[in-house]
């Protein structure tokens, strides 16, 4: 079972885990420099928030595959491992 991700959704995934990658650098700077507890909870939070977008756009990608090739075919994914995916990101 192979899904791929599209172009469009591929060049905005890349462009939410860079963000949240750095993101993820400034929490390290921050931890580092001895900051306050509250500013580093937001920042993480912030890259919890960015990489969920990014797992949830993979699945919403890989659902219109399903759902385009359900009216042509076999879908690449049943909808128990589209929705254990949706799970693992909950």
């Amino acid at each position: 079972m192979s899904v791929t991700v599209d172009e469009e959704a591929t060049g905005a995934v890349l462009n939410r885990l860079r963000r949240a990658q750095g993101q993820l650098n400034g929490v390290i700077a921050m931890i580092e420099a001895g900051r306050d507890c509250k500013d580093v909870v937001t920042q993480l939070a912030a890259v919890s928030r960015a990489l969920d977008r990014a797992g949830f756009k993979i699945v919403a990608s890989g659902m219109r595959q399903c759902l385009a090739a359900a009216d042509g075919g076999t879908p690449p994914m049943s909808e128990a491992e589209l929705e254990k995916l949706f799970l693992t990101l909950a």
